[in-house]
């Protein structure tokens, strides 16, 4: 018998909402829930997102794309409001049968191609225009390493930790300081490597660091969870010091404010069509 009384049932089966601010959208089966078909815009890449940290990765590496130089990486960014469930229309579940955000569609060949997962993305648009991901075998093998450490571990800080801390609808003692523990002992990996190299996969700016920078870099920088003195984060000093660097980034900045929807309404952008949306929209400092 637990501490609190509940005993497993034989088979479970979904009665009633799981709690908090999410239960609207929770549910334990996938496909559309609605007809909606997705916009389209005239650039090569077409990004159904919301401005979350899996959010930002991408259109960071759309902008860190366009800031190289690579004229092709244009896209637009369409906001999916996920507390209002756009991510279950028929649309967005064609291109995303997980109903995740982000989902990208890559309308630069011939016929469109879906892509999603984030890292699935990162890794698709990093190896088409062969940038940001080191062409060595080496070098290869540690950006996906980190990459992958990303997407395997980050669910432990969002899922875990930010939805005992944040969002449950009650305080569970266990749950929180069980990922609490995961969430400080990946910060210090990630602060151990950053001892000896400027960036995550080694002395170049890789794709890694755009997947790792939105969750575990804004974490240190107080911008996810308001959990920064929780975390006593400011105990990891390179990883503050390359958090720092990449927010100091402009297309950092610019891609942080894409398709978000919290804070102050005037600081984001909710769509980005051209590169001038930017200057129409009000500043909004360093995500």
């Amino acid at each position: 018998m637990s501490q609190s009384g509940y005993q497993p049932p034989r088979v479970w089966v979904w009665e009633q909402p799981s709690g908090g601010r999410f239960e609207n959208i929770n549910r334990p089966m996938a496909g559309a829930t609605h007809e909606q078909d997705l916009p389209r815009g005239r650039h090569p890449f077409q990004l159904y997102s919301q401005g979350t940290p899996n959010g930002m990765k991408v259109t960071i590496l759309f902008e860190e794309l366009l800031a190289a130089g690579h004229s092709g990486a244009e896209y637009d960014a369409w906001l999916i409001r996920i507390g209002e469930g756009d991510q279950f229309g028929s649309g967005f579940v064609d291109i995303n049968p997980n109903s995740k955000i982000p989902a990208l569609l890559d309308c630069s060949g011939s016929q469109p191609m879906r892509v999603f997962e984030s890292g699935a993305i990162l890794l698709h648009l990093a190896e088409k225009f062969g940038a940001f991901i080191p062409r060595d075998p080496a070098g290869r093998a540690e950006c996906l390493s980190w990459l992958f450490w990303q997407v395997g571990s980050a669910p432990y800080l969002g899922g875990g930790f930010g939805h005992f801390y944040v969002y449950a609808h009650e305080k569970i003692e266990y749950a929180i300081n069980r990922f609490a523990m995961e969430s400080r002992r990946q910060m210090d990996v990630l602060d151990r490597q950053l001892a000896r190299h400027e960036f995550v996969a080694g002395d170049c700016y890789t794709i890694a660091d755009m997947a790792i920078w939105p969750w575990y870099g804004r974490l240190a920088l107080g911008k996810v969870y308001d959990a920064a003195e929780f975390l006593s984060v400011h105990e990891y000093t390179h990883v503050q010091r390359w958090a720092q660097a990449l927010a100091g980034r402009p297309p950092v900045q610019r891609g942080s404010r894409v398709n978000r929807t919290s804070g102050d309404p005037a600081q984001y952008l909710r769509e980005r069509h051209a590169a001038a949306d930017f200057d129409r929209a009000a500043p909004h400092g360093q995500g």
